[in-house]
């Protein structure tokens, strides 16, 4: 027909179904606003092994729930990481080189920090002359008592000490770090002589020498956080020699006295020289500079930097100190230690410093291998159950050499090598923890299980020599728990 309009079979247009959209848009061709976020953070997506990788960017963008509701209609930030992740196929494509890895530690600085570790020990070798005497009250040997009121002070005062002076190294500001160390480190000495002379007694050669182990762990922490291991280890060479020496035959005191206080004298100067103000024509010109300007690192401060970080953020971590000191101690005085038992503890951190390295390093290649949160969970509890089995074992070989070789070393029974083992699990899994930022879990656990002891101590609960296996194997069970939940998160490793 001429002039008509032909219109091909089918349904006439107003008999089309209607096909419901998500969400009314205004405008025929106005694309989702969800697929165009999904367009254009593909490859993050795609490579998240969980939603909430999703909302951490997303929070960060400025994206509020209100602007989220308004533009993508989902509540909330968590909800819009859900339903991104659904629309993404997951893909993880390998890197074009090696894949960047910045947890390689190597296994000789390790074990050198653990030999620093173990090495002031020796100091009580040479100090033996000099802290004799009849046994106090408590029937233990002279100078116990100062001597452990002194360590344990130390390394509560010590340990937030370290934590904070990391924290303003965290942030970039050095000098900070370093007025940290320079303040705390004689204030913490001075804490540990107090406590040594509240109940040395009538003992003034173990307060000294208390006074000189506080020194020391003061000079030696500012060394440690500031990275010089190789200085300490210089300067504590000439004492463990004498110390070595003494065990095979006669040393006079006065050679003991001069070896000891040359060491500490040697440990600290160097400790003051680390921490001490910067001289020079750098620091001539900074102090034109305003007090405000004076005091900033080379790149700009962050917000975090100018207030510094918080004291009570160091609290946790100088209590983490005294209950694991506190449980030391206790297996260090009971059956499930002894000497040599303590030095393969202490011998023990360095190879414990290194699997906490080879743990991030492993839970790092999960990331890259899994594609779900399941699998990546498994993936972590097999690298945390390899890296606990291996200082264990490394435990395990350092006890039984200090044993064939510690002169008189009483019998290694079952119980006091389990003692031993799962004390080491519990110092194992709190520095793994303490080294995620979950420190206020571990924290209580090993003051719970301190307190646990104390109390069986005082009030002569149950059997002594099964008392401690069985406090620390509770703790240990607590922390290989809390381990499994907490770090088995991906959100934990990001």
């Amino acid at each position: 027909m001429s002039g008509s309009l032909w219109m091909p079979p089918g349904p006439r247009p107003e008999t089309l179904p209607v096909i419901p959209s998500r969400r009314a848009a205004p405008g025929w061709a106005r694309p989702d606003p969800l697929d165009e976020l999904s367009a254009r953070l593909d490859d993050f997506t795609a490579a998240a092994v969980h939603p909430d990788e999703i909302a951490a960017p997303l929070e960060s963008d400025g994206l509020s729930d209100d602007q989220i509701r308004e533009r993508y209609g989902v509540k909330n930030s968590f909800a819009l990481a859900e339903e991104l992740y659904e629309r993404t196929e997951r893909r993880y494509p390998e890197p074009e080189g090696p894949p960047h890895d910045p947890w390689r530690a190597g296994l000789l600085g390790c074990l050198l920090r653990g030999l620093l570790f173990a090495l002031p020990g020796l100091g009580y070798v040479l100090g033996a002359p000099l802290l004799a005497g009849p046994r106090d009250a408590f029937g233990l040997p002279a100078a116990t008592l100062p001597l452990l009121a002194g360590a344990l002070v130390g390394w509560t005062w010590n340990q937030g000490l370290a934590h904070r002076a990391y924290s303003w190294l965290g942030l970039g500001d050095r000098p900070a770090a370093r007025r940290c160390l320079l303040l705390g480190a004689p204030v913490g000495a001075l804490l540990g002589a107090l406590a040594a002379l509240a109940v040395a007694g009538a003992h003034p050669g173990a307060v000294a020498f208390a006074a000189g182990q506080s020194v020391y762990l003061g000079a030696a922490t500012a060394l440690l956080v500031m990275g010089r291991e190789r200085a300490l280890l210089a300067a504590l060479l000439p004492m463990s020699a004498g110390a070595v020496l003494a065990l095979v035959r006669p040393v006079p005191d006065e050679a003991r006295l001069t070896l000891l206080l040359g060491s500490l004298m040697v440990v600290t100067l160097l400790g003051l020289r680390e921490v001490a103000p910067r001289k020079g024509r750098g620091a001539a010109l900074n102090l034109r500079l305003p007090p405000r300007e004076r005091d900033k690192p080379r790149r700009t401060r962050s917000r975090d930097t100018a207030t510094g970080p918080r004291l009570s953020a160091s609290l946790p971590y100088a209590l983490f100190g005294l209950a694991t000191g506190v449980l030391v101690l206790y297996a260090a005085l009971g059956d499930a230690l002894s000497g040599e038992g303590t030095v393969a503890l202490t011998l023990s951190m360095g190879p414990a410093e290194w699997l906490l390295y080879r743990f991030r390093s492993g839970t790092l290649t999960g990331l890259r291998s899994t594609g779900t949160a399941r699998a990546f969970r498994r993936a972590t509890v097999r690298t945390a159950a390899w890296c606990l089995a291996a200082y264990l074992a490394a435990l395990l070989a350092l006890a039984l050499a200090t044993s064939a070789l510690w002169p008189g070393a009483p019998q290694i029974t079952g119980v006091r090598l389990a003692g031993l083992l799962l004390l080491g699990v519990v110092l194992w899994t709190g520095l793994l923890l303490q080294s995620f930022g979950a420190v206020l879990g571990t924290t209580a656990i090993c003051c719970t299980a301190a307190l646990a002891q104390t109390f069986a101590l005082l009030t002569h609960t149950g059997n002594p020599h099964w008392t401690g296996p069985i406090v620390h194997g509770t703790a240990a069970l607590a922390q290989v728990t809390l381990v499994c939940v907490l770090l088995g998160r991906a959100t934990a490793h990001r």
